[in-house]
Order: structure tokens, then C-alpha cells, then sequence
């Protein structure tokens, strides 16, 4: 998804769907310039960064300074929800969630791990949905989030080939018995009243993290986590 520095950013805008350019507004690189002022002449958005933001968002070390260009492939962050079930890949739907933070924190995890979009069912108004925007560190910029209805967008999906596999804590597959490649919806319940009968209902399957503790119930991020990256691990061998 993410292109690093002058040369990985060079090639993507020679042989890759450049959707978003980042580039580091205290930079002095000519060759950044150039390749900033080619993506701006070939209508491609682009966004001015601090060097703080540079750095949290590329892949260097600690020590290492920011690169002075960053592009995004791969992924439309303006994409409608027909564009996004037309092109596939695996989404996420945050059904019935009630918590900004939590809401927040969810969409940063898919972004991170790779999904194509997140479609969220939670009743926020708008002050409540600029802070789940801001709790997911601005994860929205680089990948499509729509407020949308829950039973309307699994039945979309559906319609479009994806399959939906609901994480519920009734399951009876663990995260890695599941195939989860493919044109999939994954589906996560709010924090009280989990996913809904109907979701379930149309869901291909269920599946569970498992759980030893006392306290029988994670928080809504740190299941979606697990399986995220068990996701990530089956789409992409390599990674």
C-alpha cells in the first residue's frame, strides 16, 4: 500500500495506480519536488506533511530521518461504497458500536492490516465521529470509511460476491480454521449489544477468538486485531 522515498514512489508513479502522494513541506529534495510536481500535473491528490507526520507514517527506523515522499497504491480513500465492493479485497463492518475511541482504534487496525475500506453502523453525531476519526490517528485519509446500515451493506456484499464472516463470541471456528482470503466482509459487533441477529443470520460464517481469563470479553479492538493480522498472514504469505 505505502510507497517509501524518491525511488520506491519514482517506480509506483511509472507502473502502479497512484492514488495519494505525501509530501514533506520542509523538504529541499530536488528529485521529491519533481516527482510531487508529476503527480500534481497528473491530477493525483497531494497533501503536505510536517516531518513528525512523515516520519509516524513511513517505514524507517528510530533515528533514521523522514523521507521527503510517500505515495499510496492500491487503495482509493474517496472511494463510494459501490466503487469499493466492485473492486473487492477484504472490508471490515463496525456493526452497532457505540464508543468513538473504540471506533476509532478499529478503523486505524484495518487500515494498518490492509483492508480496503470499513463501513461503520453506529448512531455518532458529528462531533462524535471527528473524534473517532481523530482516535484512529487520521487513519480515514488513506482508506475509505463510510457511515453506513449494517443489514443494507452485508446484503450489498453479498450481492456482490463477497462473503461475510462475523466475529462473534458464539463461534465455533477459531480465526485461523477460517479461510479468509478472497472477497470478504468481516464483521465486529458494538461493545454491548454485539452484531446483530440479522447480520448472523446472513453471515457465511462465524468465528471466534478464544478466551482463558476470568473476565469472559476483550475489548471491541483487540479481537478485530487478532484477526486482522491472521488475515494479513493468509493474503499475504510473505509478509
Amino acid at each position: 500500500m505505502q510507497r517509501c522515498g524518491v525511488i520506491e514512489v519514482s517506480k509506483a508513479l511509472e507502473s502502479e495506480e497512484v492514488t495519494l502522494v505525501l509530501f514533506h513541506k520542509g523538504s529541499n529534495d530536488t528529485e521529491a519536488m519533481r516527482l510531487r510536481d508529476l503527480a500534481e500535473e497528473r491530477g493525483i491528490t497531494v497533501r503536505e506533511s510536517s516531518k513528525s507526520d512523515m516520519w509516524r507514517m513511513s517505514r524507517v527506523n528510530d533515528g533514521e530521518s523522514p523521507p521527503p515522499i510517500l505515495a499510496l497504491v492500491g487503495r482509493r480513500p474517496d472511494a463510494t461504497v459501490d466503487e469499493i465492493l466492485s473492486s473487492g479485497g477484504l472490508c471490515w463492518l463496525i456493526d452497532g458500536a457505540r464508543y468513538p475511541v473504540n471506533i476509532g482504534f478499529t478503523i486505524r487496525t484495518a487500515e494498518v492490516s490492509g483492508a480496503q475500506a470499513v463501513f461503520v453502523d453506529g448512531s455518532l453525531n458529528h462531533v462524535e465521529k471527528k473524534a473517532a476519526r481523530r482516535a484512529s490517528m487520521k487513519a480515514h485519509r488513506f482508506m475509505p470509511v463510510h457511515w453506513v446500515d449494517g443489514g443494507e451493506i452485508t446484503l450489498m456484499a453479498k450481492e456482490a460476491g463477497f462473503r461475510v464472516i462475523s466475529l462473534e463470541d458464539n463461534g465455533e471456528l477459531g480465526p485461523w480454521d477460517e479461510d479468509l482470503t478472497g472477497d470478504i466482509l468481516l464483521v465486529v459487533g458494538g461493545e454491548r449489544d454485539g452484531i446483530s441477529d440479522y447480520i448472523l443470520k446472513e453471515s457465511d460464517s462465524v468465528i471466534r477468538v478464544p478466551m482463558s481469563g476470568f473476565v469472559p470479553s476483550y475489548n471491541l479492538q483487540a479481537p478485530m486485531a487478532v484477526v486482522a493480522a491472521e488475515a494479513l498472514r493468509q493474503r499475504n504469505p510473505e509478509v
